[in-house]
């Protein structure tokens, strides 16, 4: 295999507000901290993750011919990981990120690809059938590369996010993974048993924040792992922390262990990477993982 982790989607520009508080204060001008901008958002982040652990990952998206552009480009080359891109009119994905003191924060996604936006299916076609596993960011134009996805000899894993369980954006990519995250953040009750009904997922992680995480595998009672603090990394920003648990959880279920190995070791990535300001600035290592773990 080519390639152990194939992520399809979910690479942009992040900038970083750090505010007083959250929710804003009602005033016409909020002082804030210097605005910091990096290359981010949720593919980005399993791709840095994952290379942090160990593995080869790549990367393919939609990107513009613009400054923002450019910069993941540079940043991929400087990586040395590969970076397969299809150039759109509407540009460079962006989002604001409001963090306040406490490192909760607020994103301000920009959806600037439009509707229904396809590309040449061989922005991954040729990738998916070198990889041990194929990611799949929930990007529109990402849902076309499910049965690529499904007809190789790989597994399959996406990230929902704040799915609410009744949203129909996101149900092909619930029902083709066979390991899904999702945020418990707007879920509602009977969604998990949906995607076990429904699709063909082995595994789901509900991702609970500062509650730690559920691991809900199919035809077992649910396991909560509580969240964990990290001496000397004190919670200052928790933007990427759900892409480093992905991250690690996939590079330890890849390398044979358990699902619930897997999420004890996405747990402590998750905690780290809240330990650094801005995206994913500071993920964790295979040997800080290993050191934490014992």
């Amino acid at each position: 295999m080519d390639l152990d982790v194939f992520v399809i989607g979910g690479v942009g520009i992040d900038t970083i507000v750090r505010v007083p508080a959250l929710p804003l204060p009602g005033q016409e001008t909020i002082p804030v901290q210097p605005v910091e901008t990096y290359v981010g958002h949720t593919g980005h982040g399993v791709v840095l993750g994952c290379h942090r652990l160990g593995l080869h990952p790549g990367l393919a998206d939609v990107i513009g011919d613009d400054a923002e552009g450019w910069r993941i480009r540079r940043a991929y080359e400087e990586l040395g990981l590969p970076l397969t891109i299809a150039v759109h009119p509407s540009g460079t994905r962006r989002s604001v990120n409001l963090v306040s003191p406490d490192g909760n924060r607020v994103s301000l996604y920009d959806r600037r690809h439009p509707p229904g936006m396809r590309v040449d299916p061989n922005l991954w076609r040729g990738r998916v059938e070198q990889a041990r596993h194929v990611h799949v960011s929930i990007m529109d134009f990402a849902r076309r590369a499910l049965p690529d996805v499904l007809a190789a000899d790989c597994s399959l894993s996406t990230d929902l996010h704040d799915w609410d369980g009744d949203n129909e954006y996101h149900r092909d990519f619930a029902q083709c993974a066979d390991i899904v995250f999702v945020s418990t953040s707007a879920l509602r009750d009977k969604a998990i048993d949906w995607i076990f009904a429904s699709g063909r997922a082995e595994v789901v992680i509900a991702m609970a924040g500062a509650d730690g995480s559920y691991v809900h595998v199919r035809g077992e009672e649910p396991v909560h792992l509580p969240a964990i603090d990290i001496p000397g990394r004190p919670v200052v920003d928790t933007n990427g922390a759900g892409d480093a648990y992905v991250a690690a959880f996939l590079t330890t279920w890849l390398d044979g262990r358990s699902y619930y190995e897997a999420a004890e070791a996405g747990t402590i990535a998750g905690a780290w990477a809240c330990g650094s300001r801005g995206t994913h600035t500071d993920l964790i290592t295979a040997e800080q993982l290993m050191l934490l773990r014992r």
